[in-house]
């Protein structure tokens, strides 16, 4: 059964993918995936993956605190900085634009894990940013959108605070302390804890593309362009700083995909709670999610052929 779990967790991005062009071209089959399910099923995967942590996951900060120092610092400046830099530049009309900072603002991506481990990236460094990032996303996620995308739209930064807190801090804390007090029954329900991220942000995209399908058809080409820019910006520059900074390469690999790789999810259930009226910033998450999977797993099968002493 586990191998069976490794193998569909595996191939996420197929279906991923696959589930959003059915919604896309028949969206009735996603419209029920509205956004209490999209709410919950972020909570659910948020869950699972405090349960994989444990309190030695926060002591690892002692052993390399400048790393983590400079990743942290890294995802919310560069990325957040990178996200607005693309709206102006490519003059997105509203809802795109702040769909593309709420990406960019968001925490890194549980997927970040993976691709550093495929990488020979540093993956302990890679999960403790994964973790501090996610923990305090309630409070530099809306920071940073209310300031990059209040000149288009007004931004409730204290709403969208405990939003980010019901969906993020919330469920890993609990997890951790499920872990901490009940170790076993975190290991059985744990164990199914990336098979439901899968599902969770796989229906998400699905029930997100369905009730964007219109708007989506519209402006595809500058979704996907947009999506792509963001994320070449946040590799390459997030690589480009720990070099120039003299860290090591297996540092800089991790740096460079924590900071590239966010949490679409996030940001899509987000934009779907705060934003229903733009559904174009709802679409930028899906559009994110998908474009990230794909240029991080470029980079990984590049760097896995070059030792990270290179």
């Amino acid at each position: 059964m586990k191998r069976f779990f490794d193998w569909f967790n595996n191939l996420y991005p197929v279906w991923l993918v696959s589930l959003a062009i059915m919604a896309f071209f028949k969206p009735s089959m996603m419209l029920w995936f509205d956004a209490g399910w999209v709410f919950w099923s972020l909570a659910a995967s948020m869950l699972g993956m405090g349960l994989t942590l444990s309190l030695e996951d926060f002591k690892a900060i002692r052993r390399m605190p400048g790393s983590v120092a400079l990743g942290f610092l890294a995802q919310y400046t560069i990325m957040p900085l990178a996200g607005w830099a693309t709206a102006k530049l490519m003059g997105l009309e509203p809802g795109l634009a702040v769909g593309i900072i709420l990406v960019a603002s968001c925490p890194g991506g549980m997927a970040s894990n993976m691709i550093s481990y495929l990488a020979k990236a540093n993956v302990a460094l890679s999960v403790v940013l994964t973790l501090f990032s996610t923990l305090l996303a309630f409070f530099f996620t809306p920071m940073w959108t209310h300031v990059l995308a209040g000149q288009y739209v007004p931004v409730d930064a204290v709403k969208l605070a405990l939003d980010a807190c019901k969906l993020t801090l919330a469920p890993v804390v609990l997890g951790v302390l499920i872990r901490w007090k009940m170790p076993r029954t975190a290991d059985h329900i744990g164990a199914a804890g990336p098979t439901v991220a899968v599902l969770a942000f796989t229906c998400v995209t699905g029930g997100i593309v369905a009730a964007s399908a219109e708007a989506i058809a519209k402006h595809f080409g500058v979704l996907a362009l947009a999506a792509l820019v963001l994320h070449v910006l946040g590799f390459g520059v997030g690589y480009l700083v720990p070099k120039l900074l003299r860290y090591p390469e297996s540092i800089a690999r991790t740096v460079s995909i924590e900071v590239g790789m966010q949490n679409g999810g996030l940001a899509a259930s987000l934009a779907r709670l705060h934003f229903a009226s733009m559904p174009l910033a709802a679409a930028a998450g899906v559009f994110s999610g998908v474009m990230q999977n794909i240029i991080g797993g470029i980079a990984a099968a590049i760097w896995k052929r070059l030792p990270p002493s290179a």
